[in-house]
């Protein structure tokens, strides 16, 4: 690698990290960040960065991992007989408490705590409330797991890829024989000889 795709290289992955927090970071985003970070690569590097058929793989996976994390929560809230306002309510808590300090902790407890509030603010009672926060918390606990392993598998499939095909641009690069270049100032020795053979009018 040069010492340009080495730095780009870095510079991806460091972005793509970005994604792994926001796995747990409803503020930042996730997969969607390291598919940003790799369209961006591919598109500054070319057939050096990844490749069509795993930049794909990318796009794939950051839809599957959106809606998973969506439909985890739902499910989460649901299944413990939360409403829609639970699930509005785990949103705004989980937001809310990525600014407390300790910000692992602050989002499960806004998860919670938001779920429990709108419940109770849509006509539920205090017991029915606390199960809808608990199955927004385990659905949000969910989705940020199956976050996680997407980001993990997607940055590498990229790092994977890039190094793939770096290394073969970089062969065919060697193997390739030099090209033939005419020089414009050669003359053909035929016709070299045919001067000469010239005779001069005395």
């Amino acid at each position: 690698m040069s010492v340009e795709q080495i730095i780009g290289f870095s510079l991806a992955l460091l972005v793509m990290s970005g994604g792994i927090v926001g796995s747990i970071i409803p503020a930042i985003p996730s997969t969607s960040l390291v598919l940003l970070a790799a369209v961006g690569h591919r598109l500054y590097f070319g057939h050096a960065s990844v490749g069509i058929a795993p930049m794909i793989a990318l796009a794939v996976l950051t839809a599957i991992t959106l809606l998973m994390d969506y439909i985890a929560t739902m499910i989460g809230t649901k299944k413990l007989g939360g409403s829609w306002w639970g699930i509005i309510g785990s949103c705004i808590g989980a937001l809310l408490g990525a600014f407390i300090p300790l910000f692992f902790i602050g989002i499960f407890i806004g998860t919670f705590a938001g779920a429990v509030i709108f419940e109770m603010f849509g006509g539920r009672e205090l017991k029915h409330a606390t199960r809808a926060g608990l199955g927004a918390m385990i659905g949000l606990l969910a989705g940020a797991i199956g976050k996680l392993a997407g980001c993990i598998a997607m940055i590498a499939i990229f790092s994977i890829s890039v190094v793939t095909n770096t290394l073969d641009t970089e062969q065919r690069q060697i193997t390739e024989p030099p090209s033939r270049v005419a020089s414009t100032n050669s003359v053909p020795t035929n016709s070299i000889a045919d001067t000469n053979n010239v005779v001069k009018p005395g």
